[in-house]
């Protein structure tokens, strides 16, 4: 099969698997079929973000909801109604990191992962999520607050904070070149 497309989707900086020399393909001026390498920037940005969502909102389930009982998901109905609601906030949580770690299965394989750019999406998906739920969820929306009965401004700032502080250190970690596994 000289000089056909291979049929997977993985990378290729080399000429196609059996061809030695120039394509048999009319129009191709001779040249064999070659894929450039694959970049996985992007992927590894967005495999990390996922990671670093479904990480913030495990720590804030078990944490905040099940260990130290300050809140739930949804505090504006029972408790009954808070549980279920804990349970499908958890589901989500779970199904960002499972998407997030096929992603980056996914760039393993290709050997495109780009570390440092999955450290910097962990970093933005975690303090955006707290910063979304500190701002949104807890002051917008009135879904629930941080904790009931204590002043609750020193753990707003806490916990706005940090996110902040997360999405800032990824946004500088997103500087410079990238570069994958492959190219080291």
């Amino acid at each position: 099969m000289s000089g056909t497309q291979p049929s997977d989707s993985g990378p290729r900086d080399r000429p196609a698997s059996g061809s030695t020399g120039p394509s048999d393909r009319p129009g191709d001026g001779g040249i064999a079929y070659s894929r450039p390498p694959y970049d996985g920037t992007g992927r590894s940005i967005l495999a990390g973000v996922l990671i670093g969502m479904g990480v913030a909102t495990f720590v804030d389930e078990t944490l905040f909801h099940q260990l130290l009982h300050w809140h739930h998901f949804y505090d504006r109905s029972t408790p009954t109604v808070g549980l279920v609601s804990d349970g499908y906030f958890h589901a989500a949580g779970w199904l960002a990191i499972v998407g997030g770690l096929f992603m980056y299965a996914d760039l393993h394989r290709r050997h495109a992962t780009v570390p440092k750019r999955v450290w910097a999406g962990g970093l933005l998906g975690w303090g955006g999520f707290q910063v979304y739920d500190g701002l949104l969820q807890h002051k917008v929306l009135g879904l629930h607050q941080i904790r009931y009965g204590v002043e609750i401004l020193p753990y707003d700032l806490v916990w706005n904070l940090t996110g902040v502080l997360g999405v800032l250190v990824g946004l500088f970690l997103l500087r410079g070149a990238p570069r994958a596994i492959a190219a080291r």
